[in-house]
């Protein structure tokens, strides 16, 4: 499933990062003790996640060591074509998508904006994230190395929500017999 990855995306699409972990309250002992050393950004240790969800309603997602701009702009390069139209928040690792090829359309969240007169937001890309966040924490939690097979079966699940559960048994059947 994590192998069954889209094309490269085009015409509009949403790019965003999350981070994924439950609370510090909620953590083993042993993590509790080493956070000191671990901590990025704001403090957190939660495991940071990038996504493009293109408007045709097809998502990718992967895990990331970390969501500054040297990480996350060859991640969009490769996966959106030159000349799409990228809309984000106003995270700072999206400044420069303009220099690079894109039209870039911005919300400010920190203002209270979702979206802007031209259809620049990422509510759709925002949804994907409820929907993963709620699977997961359905598990009770999981462990940090299987986070990538996890984000994987739940892209590829979102990816083809819209076929019933027997043609997403033959289409997982036909994916094992190919590989």
């Amino acid at each position: 499933m994590s192998r069954d990855v889209p094309d490269v995306f085009s015409s509009t699409v949403e790019v965003d990062e999350t981070y994924l972990g439950g609370q510090m309250k909620n953590r083993r002992l042993k993590e509790r003790l080493k956070i000191g050393r671990n901590r990025r950004g704001f403090g957190t240790i939660k495991q940071p996640v990038f996504g493009i969800l293109c408007r045709e309603g097809k998502v990718w997602a992967e895990v990331v060591s970390n969501v500054e701009a040297k990480d996350l702009q060859p991640l969009i390069l490769k996966q959106v074509k030159l000349g799409s139209t990228v809309c984000s928040d106003g995270w700072r690792a999206y400044t420069g998508l303009v220099a690079q090829g894109y039209v870039h359309r911005l919300v400010d969240h920190s203002k209270k904006e979702y979206s802007d007169m031209r259809g620049g937001h990422i509510n759709g890309l925002e949804g994907f994230w409820g929907y993963l966040k709620r699977k997961l924490s359905a598990k009770g939690g999981i462990r940090k190395e299987k986070l990538p097979l996890y984000l994987g079966e739940y892209v590829w699940k979102y990816n083809y929500r819209n076929l019933s559960l027997k043609e997403r048994e033959n289409l997982l059947f036909t994916m094992f017999l190919s590989r």
